[in-house]
């Protein structure tokens, strides 16, 4: 089972010059319970050689390493799973090059993305946005609380939230039926990654805890 309950995407744009693995190993100390490697300007060999920096880390917690839409490197270091984009790879050609054993997330950015996401055979989906934000700019307009709402009521798989979510508005995002938060500048931008993650899963666990 994958805790998606903090999930960190990494940004180099948004790191203000500190290596992504820093920043990563300083959320894990924080409690962040995933992690996606997100890598949308550089070359293959830099992905990879990120994803190959980060792997003793995770593996050593035991935390999930999830690659951004690169099957092809999520494949070759054996990465825990793929990240796929509604203009990425087919889920069902993925997972018919990957296997089983590969986590298939996908981003839904509808209702109607979501319940194909799960008849195909995703393994959780990332509702995005949930909220406005400056981190991405080629999404549709925010699906907002009545989103993650509909799309809990109509799916079974994990659900994580991601656009826009910071420790202020993480609590709604959950009590509308998210499992998880994730977040990118909230803690990659911080100046105390650690302390930023420890914050949001202090609160998360709360949450989960009250709802259980």
């Amino acid at each position: 089972m994958i805790d998606y309950s903090l999930y960190l995407v990494t940004d180099r744009s948004l790191s203000k010059g500190r290596p992504t693995a820093e920043i990563v190993a300083a959320a894990v100390a924080g409690g962040v319970s995933c992690i996606q490697l997100r890598e949308k300007s550089c070359g293959t060999r830099d992905f990879l050689n990120e994803a190959l920096a980060l792997q003793p880390l995770l593996k050593s917690r035991n935390l999930p390493l999830i690659i951004n839409d690169r099957l092809d490197i999520a494949l070759a270091i054996e990465a825990d799973g793929v990240h796929l984009g509604q203009s990425d790879m087919p889920i069902g050609r993925a997972r018919k090059i990957a296997g089983d054993s590969l986590i298939i997330g996908i981003s839904a950015e509808s209702v109607d993305d979501a319940l194909r996401a799960e008849q195909q055979g995703a393994d959780y989906i990332g509702i995005s946005p949930v909220f406005s934000t400056p981190t991405k700019t080629d999404t549709v307009p925010p699906l907002g609380l009545e989103g993650v709402r509909q799309i809990r009521a109509l799916v079974d798989i994990p659900l994580v939230g991601i656009g826009g979510i910071n420790s202020d508005n993480a609590e709604s995002v959950l009590a509308a039926g998210a499992d998880g938060i994730a977040v990118v500048s909230a803690i990659v931008s911080a100046a105390d990654p650690a302390g930023a993650a420890k914050k949001l899963k202090t609160l998360i666990d709360q949450v989960l805890a009250q709802k259980d």
